[in-house]
């Protein structure tokens, strides 16, 4: 049984929290985490203030125990949607892509609390200094936006654990247990996961979507972006053509015209896979089954104890 002070914190099980994917982590996702026994979290960054509303009852319907948001702060509507979940009566919310003081106190004053996702030491630091009572640190193996610090996993949580006095959650490349164990060895108290979770039975998303991930390989995925927003994805004929554009000297505002908007949208609802943006880490090449949220999250645990207990025996040979 892994037990660290996130576990007490956030009121769950294991220190597992399901990252809030646009299109992807809806209801059925985050109800199925959470009775899983990890942290289930609606990806509240692609939904309406309705939409939201809907969701939160709806995962309530499904589940008693604690769940979450994640909210872009950057999103025109970020405080309505941060309203609505209070509203609501949701346990957590993780905030990202933005100033993390501007809605902390309003968060933690209603009694829910806040985790928020840095792509560096410094950028955590802040937001510790914010008053958030968790930090997500996520490396640039991570699906979606990512930092334009472009910092792995592995160097990322050992500086930023030296940096903070709250809890780390370890997020970007994790997928199994030895990803789940080697974050508890660099000093995390929990893992926040992504790409596993959005190839599950419960998670949204066009079986187009989910069987590109499932065929990417160990350079399957690719940075596009790296100047106006590093985006991790899948390579496909979008990719391509961005990276091409790139090459060429492109200014920032032509490719982002030449991009448009909803690519992300078109591939993980509609299948479009050659010409959407399908959001995914570079740990998509060890996943190639498709799996319920329940027999990730117990995997991962009981995987989790043999490694420990192996590495324990080391000790005495």
């Amino acid at each position: 049984m892994f037990k660290t002070e996130l576990c007490k914190l956030l009121g769950i099980e294991y220190p597992i929290i399901q990252g809030g994917m646009v299109w992807v982590s809806y209801h059925e996702l985050c109800a199925a985490v959470s009775e899983a026994g990890g942290l289930g979290i609606l990806g509240a960054g692609s939904m309406s203030i309705n939409e939201l509303r809907e969701e939160i009852r709806l995962v309530k319907g499904k589940t008693k125990k604690p769940f979450g948001i994640n909210v872009p702060i950057a999103k025109p509507d970020a405080e309505s949607l941060i309203e609505t979940a209070i509203e609501e009566g949701v346990n957590v919310i993780s905030t990202s892509a933005g100033d993390p003081n501007r809605f902390t106190r309003r968060i933690q004053g209603a009694g829910l609390k806040v985790i928020h996702v840095s792509p560096s030491p410094t950028l955590a630091a802040k937001a510790a200094e914010a008053g958030v009572d968790a930090v997500a640190a996520e490396g640039i193996e991570a699906g979606g936006h990512d930092g334009f610090e472009e910092i792995t996993t592995m160097a990322l949580i050992p500086q930023v654990v030296e940096k903070l006095d709250i809890p780390v959650i370890a997020a970007g490349g994790i997928a199994d247990s030895r990803g789940f164990v080697a974050a508890l060895a660099l000093g995390a108290k929990g893992v926040q996961i992504g790409t596993r979770f959005a190839v599950t039975h419960e998670a949204m998303g066009h079986s187009r979507f989910k069987e590109s991930i499932l065929k990417a390989n160990d350079t399957g995925t690719v940075i596009t972006g790296r100047y106006i927003g590093p985006t991790r994805c899948v390579r496909n004929r979008l990719t391509e053509q961005i990276i091409e554009k790139e090459k060429s000297g492109i200014s920032s505002q032509d490719l982002l015209k030449f991009i448009g908007p909803g690519r992300s949208r078109r591939a993980t609802t509609e299948g479009e896979v050659e010409e959407g943006t399908i959001y995914c880490g570079q740990i998509a090449g060890l996943i190639t089954e498709l799996k319920s949220a329940r027999e990730v999250v117990e995997e991962i645990v009981k995987g989790a104890e043999v490694l420990v207990k192996r590495l324990g025996e080391m000790l005495n040979t």
